[in-house]
């Protein structure tokens, strides 16, 4: 969407140019990624508070946070509030028409490319109307907010006639250089986007699984987002898969798993497919299958839990009914006993120690899912004592419910509390125990995924922790060998088995 009159001529700087060139050669490393810009350099934290300068208002609202889900919105509430994260988000209001990228260039110091590849990565946001100030909103900063969404300011604006308040406060990404922007247009900055530096080092052709007319099957490697986050849709499965193939048209993300967690993805090559597998999906005509190496044996049979409705990590679970929590099930179909992974491999998928004590054996189990809730089989493993291996958000949880098993407040030893006061308090402490989210891989992998019956069906690769065949592969690769001879393309040493 252009705000106001457009202006010729995009901007694109050399770090986007290494962008495009290098989607499709397996070569490309991480190594030879360089920015021409330290983005470190700008980083920032910046606490909740609306300044008044010069060229612009800086509305620094602490309520506001990065994403690190698996989302890919074109638009979002722009009153919606996340908890507090320590990534620099800028918040502007305009008061001096003109292009995007030198306005946000002059706003905030920062050099013009960097600004266009912010905008590349969709970490630049808009809305006609500035939104609400946070409710810790002083009166200078309440007068502020007052001066650019007064009816007769905002009724000169002919931008936004014919629209309601709400609508004019909705947010969307800015796409490209030269859009032009018009006095009192807000903007969201997102100076630190989400950087998912693996997409780089992904041979992508050998991961698609299958194409069809409607949609491509991939098999995504963890570390990376499906469909982007809020402050990044560049480095994304469904943009690299979308160019490795070469397709007019971008891929469209039809679900989700997290950016840690490897295997079966179904992308939409068309918006009408991807309604229709939404459909599916709701009427739960969509069946996925899931492998998981937990630290832990998990008992075969349905597992129960509910979870806390909060769009916050981590994920909260009890073993009791609680009202307004949400039902979690899955089927454990087998659970086999298999070595734990040694170190080279874990370095290999940057797998992250997390101190389990007993590290000789794993267990891999076979996960039908029956509710499709985010970090459902990470939360209810743990919950079970049964982690996912390299999972550094809730193994830590896990082995301290282990010490001390009243440290759980929706555990099975949990504690009598005598107040809400002390509930509260129990439970930001059992939030304490547990860690961040995985930086690449843990132990889970979306092994299957069909529909419509089993008329269509797709199976994922072997996964990281079946270390045998793939590390030799690896080995062969790296050293540059043949089998018996015969030189082997790197897409035939990746489907080896042994």
């Amino acid at each position: 969407m252009v705000i106001g009159a457009g202006v010729s001529a995009a901007v694109s700087s050399v770090f986007t140019c290494n962008i495009l060139s290098s989607v499709t050669s397996a070569s490309y490393r991480v190594a030879r990624f360089i920015t021409p810009i330290d983005l470190a350099l700008t980083l920032t934290t910046c606490p909740s508070c609306f300044k008044k300068a010069r060229y612009h208002q800086k509305f620094n609202a602490g309520i506001r946070s990065l994403s690190c889900a698996s989302t890919t919105f074109s638009d979002e509430s722009s009153t919606s509030s996340v908890s507090i994260s320590d990534d620099r988000v800028e918040h502007l209001v305009v008061l001096d028409e003109g292009p995007v990228r030198e306005y946000i260039s002059k706003a905030l110091n920062l050099p013009p490319m960097f600004v266009s590849d912010l905008i590349l990565f969709g970490a630049v946001h808009y809305a006609l109307v500035c939104p609400n100030p946070p409710p810790s909103a002083t009166f200078e900063q309440i007068k502020l907010y007052r001066e650019f969404t007064d009816l007769v300011v905002l009724g000169k604006r002919r931008s936004i006639k014919g629209k309601t308040i709400r609508e004019a406060q909705k947010t969307h990404r800015i796409t490209r250089s030269d859009e032009f922007l018009e006095i009192g247009t807000y903007l969201r900055v997102h100076v630190h986007p989400k950087r998912f530096p693996r997409c780089y080092d992904i041979d992508w052709r050998s991961r698609v699984i299958a194409v069809s007319e409607c949609y491509v099957v991939l098999d995504k490697p963890a570390g990376i987002s499906v469909g982007g986050t809020t402050d990044n849709i560049e480095e994304s499965c469904v943009t690299f898969a979308t160019r490795a193939l070469g397709l007019e048209s971008p891929l469209i993300t039809t679900h989700q798993i997290d950016n840690c967690t490897e295997g079966c993805v179904v992308l939409a090559r068309t918006k009408e497919f991807c309604s229709v597998f939404h459909a599916k999906i709701r009427e739960k005509k969509v069946n996925k299958l899931y492998l998981a190496l937990a630290a832990a044996p998990v008992p075969i049979g349905i597992i129960t839990h509910y979870m806390r409705p909060a769009n916050t990590a981590p994920r909260l679970i009890s073993g009791d009914f609680i009202d307004g929590w949400h039902l979690c099930q899955l089927e454990v179909l087998e659970c086999r006993k298999v070595p734990w992974p040694n170190s080279t491999i874990e370095e290999s998928d940057g797998i992250e120690d997390r101190g389990w004590p007993v590290k000789n054996f794993a267990y891999e189990c076979k996960i039908n899912l029956l509710t499709g809730r985010t970090h459902q089989i990470r939360a209810q493993l743990a919950a079970c004592g049964a982690p996912l291996v390299g999972d550094s958000m809730y193994m830590p949880a896990a082995i301290s419910e282990a010490n001390c098993p009243e440290l759980n407040p929706f555990g099975m030893d949990k504690m009598a509390y005598n107040t809400d006061d002390d509930k509260a308090l129990a439970v930001d402490t059992w939030i304490s125990h547990h860690g961040k989210e995985p930086n690449i891989s843990i132990g889970l992998q979306a092994c299957r995924i069909s529909w419509d019956g089993e008329e269509h069906h797709y199976e994922a690769g072997s996964p990281w922790w079946r270390f045998k065949g793939r590390w030799v592969c690896r080995l062969w690769q790296a050293a540059g060998r043949s089998i018996c001879g015969t030189e082997i393309p790197s897409w035939q040493f990746n489907m080896l088995t042994f």
